[in-house]
């Protein structure tokens, strides 16, 4: 038998490992990113086109790189960040593996321009699918700028795997986040299509947090910091009143590098006990600071997940620390009364025995309501010349007040008769058709001539807006109801790029919404069916309800859309009907496609038979 084992052409072996780096274009900026940072620069630009499909480019003022150094980037392996073995247990940089630029250059078209302080010319080097085209000296301004340009352009395959502008520029913006988040003292800019989308200058932690997040954050963050022995955290973590419904501002870092970590999450969220309902999330941004020899960060291709030497001594440190953080600024302020010096003024400090009361004289028979005036004090002749004054309407307000009282109470009885006859011919006529009953403002109760049926009215709710939200997101039909004054709303950057890609949608269910600047936008209607909560809270609900299906339920954009907003304007469990609602909503609900089955999967309808009732009572 021949043999059978072959080595790998170095083109088809270079794909293979690219695609365990850079999986989208937005594990290229990563990469590029922490290039830029470990090369010490302190400005660095992020330019990319149709989300990073044609064009990727970092700018930096680093280091830069000799002629040599700028052709052996490109080789796999190659790195200036460790020597041995052992420095993988003493790593401080971003990157250390030496196989981002070489992916990079396997399944793009690169161009680097690079130059270092002390030299008067830099290199250029032009690159397509590993294979070099190009290497010359150039002009160019101290640092590195690296141009990557169509992403896949070889793996058609890979390519197609690609999600929309939209989605692929959120992953890209998550990516910018976090390393701008973990270097505030770096300035960052960004740019898509020619439109900037972020400018950060140096700032502190905090002041960078608002920046990249919205100035609303600036009220909602709590600083956390602890200095032990195992390790040093620091960072921010948001009140219990700001929790969202998505994981969304969650951030650990870990010797500056973002890493996702379950078991540390678990941690901030037990500190939170008692503060969150279970299906909120709240805000962190979280910086632990480590000896590199206790930690292994080498166990995955995209180093977002480290092992610890004493894992359970972190997660009690982050608990304790962010539970102390919460209680120390989530506190009613209090007087300190040895320390207000005024009080003492105030307070006599004559022995209990020589204190006197006042005396205080009164008159026990003085009735003010009495239609007879007492005399009773010596200052009698004061009130009777005042009374003797008002006008006779005044001095007899309590006679007309009674008239008054009466007319009101019989008109009051009329109309309660007539109510009850209203409600009476009302319930008389719908009594004919089926009998209803609320069952603790949870369930409708509707006999049927088999038995009778049991009626989620919150899940019933769901069923029916949701089905009415598809057929306005098809035919743009939505009902829009013009709000009093317009409401200006700022989002994140992430945020307001996914509402301009579901702009057309979201008007198409009614909302009345325009752009007005930078991550902003104004709000003028809403749809009808959402009187439940503020144009800002359903906007962000909408929002954060699209983003949780998404990466849940992989849902399409309509289906996602009609659901989360359906969730949030049905009426909530405990909601008290009228005997007209609930005969409305039960017309409406048969009138569904699928009423039977709410929108998580489960029955909206229970149907007992009378002969199921007998079998109970054993008949």
């Amino acid at each position: 038998m021949s043999d059978i084992i072959y080595l790998l052409p170095d083109a088809v072996a270079n794909q293979i490992a690219a695609g365990e780096v850079v999986q989208r274009p937005a594990s290229a900026v990563k990469e590029l990113l922490e290039n830029a940072i470990d090369s010490g620069a302190d400005k660095i630009q992020l330019i990319i086109k149709e989300a990073g499909k044609a064009l990727i480019q970092v700018i930096d003022n680093g280091c830069g790189m000799s002629f040599t150094d700028a052709r052996m980037c490109f080789e796999r392996h190659a790195t200036s960040k460790i020597r041995k073995a052992e420095d993988l247990f003493a790593i401080r940089t971003m990157g250390f593996r030496g196989e981002a630029m070489a992916s990079i250059a396997a399944i793009a078209q690169v161009e680097l321009k690079t130059r270092r302080q002390e030299d008067e010319l830099g290199t250029q080097i032009c690159i397509e699918g590993s294979v070099i085209t190009s290497q010359e000296p150039c002009a160019t301004a101290a640092g590195t700028s690296i141009c990557i340009k169509n992403l896949f352009y070889n793996t058609p395959a890979r390519r197609n795997f690609l999600k929309g502008n939209s989605i692929e520029t959120r992953h890209i913006i998550d990516e910018f986040q976090r390393v701008a988040l973990a270097y505030p003292q770096v300035f960052f800019t960004m740019h898509h299509d020619g439109q900037e989308v972020f400018h950060l200058p140096a700032a502190t932690l905090k002041q960078r947090i608002v920046h990249l997040f919205g100035n609303n954050y600036n009220q909602k963050l709590v600083p956390v910091q602890e200095d032990t022995s195992i390790i040093k955290l620091e960072g921010f973590v948001g009140k219990p009143e700001f929790a969202r419904k998505t994981r969304g501002e969650q951030f650990f870092f870990v010797n500056n590098r973002f890493i996702r970590d379950n078991y540390l999450n678990h941690a901030v969220s037990s500190a939170f006990e008692e503060l969150l309902q279970d299906d909120s999330f709240p805000l962190y941004v979280l910086f632990i600071s480590i000896d590199p020899s206790k930690i292994d960060i080498n166990v995955h291709p995209t180093k977002t997940e480290i092992k610890y030497q004493d894992e359970k001594a972190i997660y009690a440190i982050i608990r304790s620390a962010v539970k102390r953080s919460l209680g120390q600024y989530n506190i009613t302020p209090s007087l300190d009364f040895n320390q207000e010096t005024g009080f003492d003024q105030m307070i006599s400090h004559k022995p209990f025995d020589q204190i006197i009361p006042p005396a205080i004289s009164f008159n026990p028979d003085f009735n003010p309501f009495s239609a007879e005036v007492k005399t009773a004090t010596d200052k009698s002749f004061i009130r009777n010349s005042v009374e003797r004054r008002k006008p006779d309407f005044v001095q007899n307000w309590d006679t007309l007040y009674a008239i008054t009282q009466g007319k009101i109470a019989e008109q009051q009885e009329i109309d309660t008769q007539q109510r009850e006859i209203s409600v009476d011919n009302r319930q008389l006529s719908k009594s004919s058709e089926r009998q209803l009953f609320q069952i603790h403002n949870r369930f409708i109760l509707s006999q049927i001539k088999s038995g009778f049926m049991l009626i989620d009215q919150q899940a019933a709710h769901e069923r029916i807006l949701y089905e009415r939200f598809l057929i306005q997101l098809e035919n743009h039909t939505g009902v829009s109801q013009q709000t009093l004054f317009p409401q200006s709303i700022t989002l994140s950057t992430s945020d307001f790029e996914l509402l301009q890609s579901l702009l057309n949608d979201v008007r198409a269910l009614g909302f009345d919404i325009r752009e007005f600047g930078k991550n902003t936008v104004v709000v003028e209607g809403i749809p009808a069916e959402l009187t439940k909560a503020s144009e800002n809270e359903m906007l962000e609900k909408l929002l954060e309800g699209f983003k949780n299906n998404q990466s849940a339920l992989k849902l399409s954009k309509h289906d996602n859309l009609a659901r989360t907003l359906a969730k949030n304007a049905a009426v909530n469990s405990g909601t008290r009907f009228s005997l007209e609602e609930m005969n409305q909503l039960i017309d409406q609900l048969f009138a569904c496609q699928m009423p039977n089955v709410s929108l998580s999967g489960k029955p909206v309808i229970i149907t007992y038979t009378l002969e199921e009732l007998f079998q109970k009572f054993d008949r």
